[in-house]
């Protein structure tokens, strides 16, 4: 195994990473090489924070030790520009890391995208009826509500009605970002054809020649 940094954007895409992480190597990864980026200077992080001194400091370090630098960040609303945007930064800083963008390293999107395509397909009633929600809630006039029509929720609240409708009153804790488990195969299915992007780009950067 190299040594490596990961960096993600927060908590969640850091939790999820280490639990597929622990899944691909059947081991922890070890300590401090998976962080968001606003882990060393203590804020929420955030894509626009990796060209903060400190993690460009800690790539570099890493990359004088030998260590590979992977950089995973959400697409957002456009995959090509957001790739370039963070691409331009290794001429910039003068920095070297390997770039993957969820949700599939192809098309615009976040963690939650890729989250909704692994889920348990045993599960899919739950999204299946969350379509009809937001079906009904874009039908509905609220009197006095400007501008119509209503606000959709976020994907991230999908994704945490998602686990609060399979959760016990007791388990209510592991709905939060740091709390989830992705390992729990009532949940998630981490070997799903939709993971092969990213466990090619993880193993081929740590292990596979």
């Amino acid at each position: 195994m190299k040594k490596f940094l990961i960096i993600v954007e927060g908590e969640a895409d850091k939790k999820f990473i280490k639990d597929y992480y622990h899944h691909l190597f059947k081991t922890s990864a070890p300590k401090n090489s998976i962080i968001h980026t606003g882990d060393l200077s203590g804020d929420t992080g955030g894509y626009k924070k990796l060209a903060s001194e400190i993690n460009l400091q800690q790539m570099r370090i890493n990359s004088d030790q030998g260590g590979v630098n992977l950089v995973i960040f959400d697409a957002d609303s456009d995959y090509q520009v957001r790739w370039e945007e963070l691409s331009s930064l290794k001429k910039q800083y003068g920095v070297e890391f390997e770039l993957f963008l969820f949700p599939n390293n192809q098309d615009a999107g976040a963690l939650e995208d890729l989250l909704e395509n692994i889920i348990n397909l045993n599960n899919r009633p739950i999204f299946d009826c969350w379509k009809n929600y937001e079906d009904e809630l874009s039908k509905l006039e609220i009197p006095d509500r400007t501008p119509p029509p209503l606000t959709t929720p976020a994907k991230k609240t999908k994704i945490y009605g998602y686990l609060e409708a399979l959760l016990l009153n007791h388990e209510k804790e592991k709905i939060k970002d740091k709390k989830r488990n992705y390992e729990n195969p009532l949940h998630w299915d981490l070997d799903a054809e939709y993971l092969e992007r990213l466990e090619e780009f993880i193993g081929g950067n740590l292990i596979w020649e």
